[in-house]
């Protein structure tokens, strides 16, 4: 157990950023799955739907600080190319 109080309060902002940022991984995983299982059933309109809440989604991340710039523009990229392709 830590003995000074900047560690214990360093130990409490650790244990709610990792929960924070748990919830967003798996928003954002379940998010991209959506465009994807609508690209893999080939309905055009239910994923230009998904990609839409998507992309606004991603870019909101990125405004938080869950993601990086580029990492968001690469996971926009794939999804618009596979919605695309359909």
């Amino acid at each position: 157990m830590a003995n000074h109080k900047s560690s214990v309060k360093r130990i409490r902002q650790t244990i709610v950023r990792a929960e924070r940022n748990r919830f967003y991984r798996t928003r954002l995983k379940n998010i991209v799955k959506g465009v994807r299982s609508a690209v893999d059933a080939g309905n055009k309109v239910e994923a230009t739907d998904a990609l839409k809440v998507a992309n606004k989604q991603i870019q909101k991340f990125v405004s938080k600080g869950i993601l990086k710039k580029e990492t968001a523009a690469r996971k926009i990229s794939r999804l618009h190319l596979a919605v695309n392709a359909i």
